[in-house]
């Protein structure tokens, strides 16, 4: 038998909360609320704790909070929609100190995720199913998302978070109550498997991994995952939350191929058919990648500032050395500085016409750069006040050295 909470006035307690989103599965409903008691009742034996079934139910009009309440679940009404908002719900609504999550279509079995629990108890804080470690049936997942969606989709969860999961997407999952407040989850849709999984790598939690088996689900109607869209919504997300590589990357490619390009037009200038001639269109797409790339490092700044100080990232040793300099004063100057490099240039440029008697200049390169330089200390100048202004109006964007400490430290 399941242990059940006790009651304490009006308040109840449980060890374990088993959560499920709903919306209109009577089909489905008395097959996963026995098998999450089933569930329990292990828990129960092998560890010694309480538990409760909570349905989230997103608004269900067919009559699924009348049959879970009588099948001895807990009903959560969550009115905001979406599949992520329901687990949101729950887990907000959840006595347990550890939450086990599934869906309510009977494609998982609770009784995979007694070894969740079990992991949460050794010291997790999060702990992932993996289907294909544990099996998936005939006909329980789509080729398309078996073969495409989810391997890429985990692949570049990886790639950018280095979380090592093996399947970010799989809907049995577990997670300490602690945790799940702390990642201060939002999503409403599909994309909050992956936001769980990021936030919880971003914050340094402890991640495990465990099987799960997959199972054709009970429903005869169509299922509420649409592929493309959900699959563009994770996609989205894992970039949101990535300004590395959103804003990074290209900032650097751009950056090396624009000094490149004005690199050339210099030593064209200087030693004439010393290199294959850059010429002027050259030149001034070598200048606008500079630009471009420079405002895009100042973007990925902003953004790993926002996410630090938002508390979804932990600052990393990088961080704390850029905590060094990092200030409105230094950009401020450092922004003084370009501009008054940008009117020196144009400055001698404007002399050199006058003494050609107004004639055009030989090469583009000097008005380029002189522009350029321009360019680059206002964006530094509103760069700066822009961070300040994300850092809570502090003039030391990510506050004292010695107060950011990395993980592991």
């Amino acid at each position: 038998m399941t242990s059940l909470p006790s009651e304490i006035g009006t308040a109840f307690t449980a060890d374990v909360s088993v959560i499920m989103p709903c919306l209109n599965e009577t089909q489905s409903l008395p097959h996963c609320i026995a098998n999450a008691q089933d569930a329990l009742a292990r828990i129960a034996a092998r560890y010694g704790l309480t538990g409760e079934i909570v349905i989230a139910d997103n608004g269900s009009t067919d009559g699924s909070q009348a049959l879970a309440q009588g099948l001895g679940a807990r009903v959560v009404p969550v009115a905001r929609r979406g599949y992520g908002a329901a687990l949101i719900g729950g887990c907000e609504g959840a006595w347990g100190r550890f939450l086990l999550m599934g869906d309510a279509d009977g494609s998982y079995d609770f009784t995979d995720g007694v070894e969740m629990i079990g992991r949460l108890v050794a010291g997790a804080d999060v702990c992932m199913g993996s289907r294909f470690a544990g099996g998936i049936a005939p006909g329980a997942m789509p080729w398309k998302n078996r073969y495409i969606g989810n391997p890429v989709l985990t692949g570049m969860l990886n790639l950018f978070f280095r979380t090592g999961i093996k399947d970010a997407h799989c809907g049995l999952r577990a997670i300490t109550k602690a945790a799940f407040l702390d990642c201060r989850l939002t999503s409403s849709g599909m994309e909050f498997a992956s936001e769980m999984v990021i936030k919880a790598s971003l914050l340094g939690k402890r991640i495990d991994q465990a099987p799960a088996t997959l199972s054709p689900d009970l429903r005869t109607r169509a299922p509420h995952l649409r592929p493309w869209r959900d699959g563009w919504r994770h996609l989205r997300y894992l970039l949101m939350l990535s300004p590395g590589w959103v804003f990074g990357g290209p900032a650097l490619l751009a950056l090396l191929i624009g000094l490149g390009l004005l690199t050339g037009a210099g030593v064209e200038l200087v030693h004439p058919g010393a290199l294959p001639q850059i010429g002027t269109y050259w030149t001034l797409l070598g200048t606008a990648l500079v630009a471009m790339g420079h405002l895009a490092l100042l973007q990925a700044m902003a953004a790993h500032l926002f996410a630090i100080r938002s508390g979804l990232r932990r600052a990393s040793r990088g961080t704390r050395a850029m905590a060094r300099w990092a200030s409105l004063e230094t950009m401020l100057i450092s922004g003084a500085g370009l501009l008054a490099l940008g009117g020196a240039i144009l400055g001698l440029v404007a002399l050199g016409w006058v003494h050609r008697h107004f004639q055009q200049t030989a090469s583009l390169l000097p008005p380029a750069l002189g522009t350029l330089a321009l360019q680059l200390g206002m964006q530094n100048a509103f760069g700066g006040f822009l961070m300040a202004i994300i850092a809570g109006n502090e003039a030391r964007f990510f506050g004292e050295p010695a107060d950011l400490v990395p993980p592991g430290e």
